[in-house]
């Protein structure tokens, strides 16, 4: 029998939304400092895009280098797994050392190769990551009252800026 995760909760209040994570963390973070049970809570992402951050050109040259540092913590894992079977620590170390240089240059072998059968495409590096264009801080219907209270103290400690509340958009 497996177990199924359960549905997403529907039953849920938009209590307040945020432009940043960042906002919505502080938010629930007050109200958890509040003592308001914040299982009961939640911070969805809406208007999700995915931003792929490009970081440089990819060369064969620095594929050879990336693959020969993973092929060094490749070789690290071996040399240490193979070490605790040998004799003496002379053995141990040598096992280790010979891991690391291994593990480097078929990486560095393997990672020019597979760069240089790509024929061209693909030449740069680059971080993709999900970004959401606005977080709702979200509460059980049961106590979306209470939230909202205690957002709207927390509003009110802090400048209006970062935030919108339920139902506006950024132009508003």
């Amino acid at each position: 029998m497996s177990a199924e995760p359960s549905p997403p909760r529907t039953d849920r209040v938009v209590v307040e939304s945020y432009p940043t994570y960042e906002g919505a963390q502080r938010a629930v973070d007050f109200l958890a400092d509040s003592g308001f049970p914040v299982e009961r809570t939640a911070i969805i992402g809406s208007d999700l895009r995915m931003v792929e951050t490009v970081l440089g050109r990819l060369t064969r040259g620095r594929a050879a280098l990336a693959g020969a540092g993973s092929g060094a913590w490749f070789g690290l894992l071996v040399g240490l797994l193979l070490s605790l079977f040998a004799a003496g620590s002379h053995t141990a170390l040598v096992l280790l050392l010979s891991g690391i240089a291994y593990g480097a240059v078929f990486g560095a072998v393997f990672g020019f190769i597979g760069h240089a059968l790509t024929g061209g495409h693909r030449d740069f590096t680059s971080r993709s990551q999900i970004v959401a264009g606005r977080y709702d801080v979200v509460a059980d219907a049961q106590v979306a009252g209470e939230a909202g209270s205690a957002v709207a103290e927390l509003r009110s400690r802090e400048s209006p800026e970062g935030h919108r509340g339920p139902g506006t958009t950024p132009s508003s």
